[in-house]
C-alpha cells in the first residue's frame, strides 16, 4: 500500500457500487481514510470489509442524496464525525444513471430525481464541506462529469444536461474556492465496464467501435484519474475536466 494520501480522509458518495467502489479502493490504497457512502448498508458495509480486509481504512455512513438538504447535512455532519481529522479530498461520484430515450418520454418524476441527485446533492454537499477546506488553506474536490456533458447525444437530453452542469461547477468552484488553496477538477469517464452497463452493451457497441482505443473504461481506470485529481501531483491543476475515454471526447 503506498502512502501518497496518508493522513488524509475521503468523503465518496455513492461508493457502494459501480465506479465509486473503485474509487474508494483506490484512495484507500494509497493511505486515505474514506468515507463510504450510499443507500445500501449491506453493500457498503462489504465496500468497507474489502478495504479494511486489505488493509486499508473505511468507515460507512449512509447517505441517500436524492433527499435534498437534510440529507446533504446529515452526510457531512456524518463523515466529520467518523474522519480522524477534517476532510481533505470530496469525491462527488453519487449520480443516477439514465437508460438513454427519447425527451418526450421522460416523465416528470425522472427529471426531478436526476436533478436532485445529479447537481442538486452536489451542488450542497460541496456547500457544506469546501468552506472549511478553504478556511484551513487546502482541499481537493473531484466531480464525476461524463463526456455525455462534452458533446451532443440522442437520447442522453437529460443525464447530458445533469453531467453538463457538473462540468460547469467545477469551473465555477475553481473560480471560488482556488484561491484559498481548494482545488476543484472534473474527471469525465465514458463507456465503463460496470455490473449495470454489462447488462446493456449492446447499446454502447456502436460508440465503442468509433472511438481510437476500440474498447470502454474499466473503473480501475476512472479510479486512477481521481486519485490522481485528488493528490499532490496535481497541485497546479484546476477546473480542468479529465476525459477517461479511450479517446472519445476527442475526435
Amino acid at each position: 500500500m503506498s502512502a501518497s494520501l496518508q493522513n488524509r480522509t475521503a468523503l465518496v458518495t455513492g461508493s457502494t457500487d459501480g465506479i465509486g467502489v473503485a474509487i474508494a479502493e483506490a484512495l484507500a490504497a494509497q493511505g486515505a481514510h474514506v468515507v463510504v457512502t450510499g443507500r445500501d448498508v449491506e453493500r457498503g458495509e462489504k465496500v468497507v470489509a474489502a478495504i479494511t480486509g486489505s488493509g486499508g481504512r473505511a468507515t460507512f455512513v449512509r447517505a441517500d442524496l436524492g433527499r435534498g438538504a437534510a440529507a446533504a447535512r446529515e452526510l457531512a455532519d456524518a463523515a466529520h464525525a467518523v474522519a480522524d481529522g477534517p476532510l481533505d479530498i470530496l469525491v462527488n461520484n453519487a449520480a443516477l444513471l439514465i437508460t438513454p430515450g427519447a425527451t418526450a418520454e421522460v416523465d416528470e418524476d425522472l427529471i426531478d430525481r436526476a436533478l436532485a441527485v445529479n447537481i442538486k446533492a452536489t451542488f450542497l454537499l460541496t456547500g457544506l464541506i469546501a468552506p472549511a477546506m478553504a478556511a484551513r488553506g487546502h482541499g481537493a474536490i473531484v466531480n464525476m462529469g461524463s463526456i455525455n456533458g462534452l458533446f451532443g447525444m440522442a437520447g442522453s437530453a437529460l443525464y447530458s444536461t445533469t453531467k453538463a452542469a457538473v462540468h460547469s461547477l467545477t469551473k465555477s468552484w475553481a473560480a471560488e474556492y482556488g484561491p484559498a488553496g481548494v482545488r476543484v477538477n472534473t474527471v469525465a469517464p465514458g463507456p465503463t465496464v460496470t455490473e449495470k452497463i454489462q447488462a446493456r452493451m449492446e447499446l454502447i457497441a456502436p460508440i465503442l467501435a468509433g472511438i481510437p482505443s476500440r474498447r470502454a473504461s474499466t473503473p480501475a481506470e476512472v479510479a486512477k484519474a481521481v486519485v490522481f485529481l485528488a493528490g499532490d501531483d496535481a497541485a497546479h491543476i484546476h477546473g480542468a475536466t479529465l476525459s477517461v475515454d479511450g479517446g472519445r471526447a476527442a475526435v
